[in-house]
């Protein structure tokens, strides 16, 4: 048991070492991973795991390392994880953001939750396994990517386009948002395992017009053009679609709350599954939210050009039907250009390696009931797919009933329990040594 307390206490000290260091990316290419890889560089270095920066542009660091195992016929496992963090505007927090504070029973700070507790467990548990000689029994490969946060443009992206081979032999990967509980009926447990992502296309739309005197009459007026085009995307209904992963969570929904099961319409289910229910929702269609506006210099000129960002997130085979309605929606005359794209994931579940996530859950929550999710956003496993390794979300906390934890991915006062960061070490490190 003081071997398990150990690994349990280095990931709560790591996980406040890792906040404490602010690696903050702004997006546009402006972020600096540099002092959180060197910092995972001699965290591994100091166990005797040799690791190696590569640095995509100045300051944009990502880190890997090998861990190799007995069986060179087992195809490695990539276990990864993002070291950028969002902003934090401090004003806002009742603690300072880059403190790593321990309040309450949680370790509190940016990055807390999305995703140095991730990272931290990964080093506790290697470390451990250095210091104890043990050798698993797959390559495990260790990815400490930048710029998550911001497009992966620097991050895996990158190290995918320009040093794949660093990923060698491996088949599978595991990160982030996964494994994480959601008490619903009766307090019984679900762990939701990502095996699934939206995909994301972010459009700019631009509507030309006349340019004028404010206090003239203009019928061309583009921002008019635009706003009624916003404004209708913006209120759109979109139709239910649901995916294999999206039927099979809400089938157990269904089963371990006792209610119907209807596959034309699966929204009345969301209110079992409590704030959570706030992103899986999202899981249920297509989404385009308007997010920002562009137009004019002065108050008494109309602008000759408007212009809106959209976010747009599609289901995995749904992307034509995103972009052809949105298409429908502004008309012919207004210009869409695609500021970002990225691809849709929906990956088998019924698979030897989510077999042994569900038995290290069990193992140390034998009323848990682990279950595939459909994930809103995305994790660096979209780049990874690309050249041939398959992706899950695993990064396992038992949750308070009551935590709203999709609130604090980017949010104020963002905080992760100490109870389940003590969990989820264990039960990672029980799976990594038997996958």
């Amino acid at each position: 048991m003081s071997e398990i307390r150990n690994f349990e206490d280095e990931a709560i000290r790591i996980c406040q070492d890792l906040i404490r260091i602010p690696s903050v990316n702004f997006g546009e290419g402006r972020g600096d991973e540099e002092a959180v890889a060197n910092y995972i560089v001699a965290s591994l270095a100091e166990v005797g795991i040799e690791a190696k920066i590569y640095e995509s542009a100045p300051k944009r660091c990502n880190v890997i390392a090998r861990i190799k195992g007995s069986n060179p016929d087992k195809p490695g496992l990539v276990v990864h994880g993002h070291i950028d963090v969002v902003p934090a505007n401090a004003a806002e927090w009742s603690v300072d953001p880059f403190a790593g504070e321990i309040k309450d029973g949680c370790i509190w700070g940016r990055g807390a939750v999305d995703m140095k507790n991730l990272d931290a467990m990964i080093l506790a548990i290697v470390r451990d396994w250095a210091q104890r000689g043990y050798v698993p029994e797959r390559d495990i490969v260790l990815a400490f990517f930048a710029d998550e946060e911001a497009g992966m443009t620097f991050g895996s992206r990158w190290m995918t386009a320009n040093h794949p081979e660093v990923f060698a032999g491996c088949s599978e990967a595991i990160s982030e948002v996964g494994g994480f509980s959601v008490t619903v009926a009766d307090g019984k447990r679900l762990y939701f395992i990502e095996a699934a992502q939206k995909g994301i296309h972010w459009m700019k739309l631009t509507a030309q017009g006349r340019a004028g005197h404010g206090s003239m009459m203009n019928d061309e007026n583009a921002l008019t053009t635009l706003t009624e085009a916003v404004a209708k995307i913006g209120r759109y209904e979109w139709p239910q679609r649901y995916t294999k992963t999206v039927k099979d969570l809400f089938k157990e929904v269904a089963r371990v709350t006792g209610k119907a099961y209807d596959e034309k319409d699966l929204r009345p289910l969301l209110k079992e599954i409590g704030s959570t229910a706030r992103m899986i929702g999202a899981t249920l269609q297509n989404t385009a939210n308007p997010t920002m506006l562009e137009a004019g210099y002065k108050a008494n000129v109309i602008p000759g050009t408007a212009s809106a960002v959209i976010d747009g997130r599609f289901l995995p085979g749904y992307e034509a039907e995103l972009n052809e309605t949105v298409r429908a929606i502004v008309g012919p005359d207004i210009l869409i250009e695609t500021i970002s794209h990225d691809i849709a994931l929906e990956v088998d579940f019924d698979a030897p390696l989510v077999d042994a996530m569900k038995a290290a859950i069990l193992a140390h929550d034998p009323e848990g009931i682990p279950v595939p999710y459909l994930m809103s956003g995305g994790t660096d496993n979209k780049a990874l797919s690309e050249i041939g390794i398959v992706g899950y979300g695993f990064s396992p906390l038992r949750l308070p009933a009551d935590l709203d934890f999709m609130s604090l991915f980017h949010g104020v006062d963002e905080r992760v329990p100490i109870d389940g960061l003590r969990f989820g070490v264990r039960v990672l490190n029980d799976f990594l040594e038997s996958c």
